[in-house]
């Protein structure tokens, strides 16, 4: 009895997981197909036909490679202030003891626990107050403010794992601090830190509450997908857009997955 019931459990368990996967990845396969269909206005199962069509005619639209440019230069400015800000704060809370610690890590990665328009609302307002003119910038500021907690949340557990024996040691043999940080620190989060960046520029890429607030008449890429929706015959289009996001969004965070799975294996990780 005994036994078919442990034989019965892994086999609910398998089911289980992949009705999970379908349920959260069917949708975004249908994305992928709906991108290759000869119909233009509506959404038929099975489509009535393939084609390549609308690749080559999102291709040649000057609309989405702006949208597209601005989208990937806001998710690199972001990142690298994350870069700074995260790993900055990242050293101060886990290197260091002093008091409210935290609530400073409690502040930090508040933002991200917020709700994107509660964010919005609060950087167009503080915006508007400051008399600061909606653009490229405030949208950056804006993504940045999620952006930092992910780089932070990937550097401080790296600094957690790291000895401060091998600092000390480092100091003791007279090195500065630049050099214990390019020799010593540095190697032990460098992946922890490109990770994080990956997942940032990845968060940021893809954003559309936060920069509906800030982004004034600017127009990312996400952002163009939403106001192509409602334009019937060209749902095809948005589709191949949607795909091309989803392929750009997916690598960094495979990476970054792949970069961090193996985190505990670090100089002084064991010590």
């Amino acid at each position: 009895m005994r036994s078919d019931r442990s034989q019965r459990s892994p086999l609910l368990l398998r089911l289980g997981a992949a009705g999970g996967l379908a349920f959260l990845h069917l949708p975004i396969l249908l994305i992928f197909v709906y991108a290759f269909t000869t119909e233009e206005k509506s959404y038929q199962w099975p489509p009535p036909g393939f084609t390549l069509q609308w690749f080559g005619i999102a291709w040649n639209r000057p609309d989405v490679w702006q949208a597209l440019a601005l989208s990937v230069q806001v998710a690199v400015i972001a990142t690298a202030i994350a870069l700074v800000l995260g790993t900055l704060c990242a050293a101060a809370v886990s290197q260091t003891k002093f008091f409210g610690r935290e609530g400073i890590s409690l502040l930090v990665i508040l933002p991200i626990a917020l709700p994107g328009i509660i964010t919005g609302i609060a950087l167009r307002s503080a915006f508007s107050l400051l008399d600061i003119p909606f653009s490229v910038w405030t949208i950056v500021l804006g993504h940045a403010t999620f952006c930092v907690v992910v780089v932070y949340n990937n550097a401080v557990a790296r600094f957690r794992r790291t000895s401060g024996s091998l600092i000390e040691a480092s100091m003791d043999l007279g090195a500065d601090g630049f050099q214990t940080f390019r020799h010593i620190i540095l190697p032990n989060i460098g992946t922890a830190l490109l990770a994080g960046g990956m997942l940032a520029f990845a968060l940021s890429f893809d954003e559309v509450i936060v920069t509906t607030f800030t982004g004034g008449q600017q127009m990312t890429l996400p952002i163009w997908m939403l106001e192509e929706l409602i334009r019937p015959r060209q749902r095809p289009v948005t589709n191949v857009v949607a795909m091309v996001v989803v392929l750009v969004t997916f690598l960094p965070i495979l990476a970054a997955y792949y970069l961090t799975r193996d985190g505990d294996q670090i100089a002084g990780g064991g010590k």
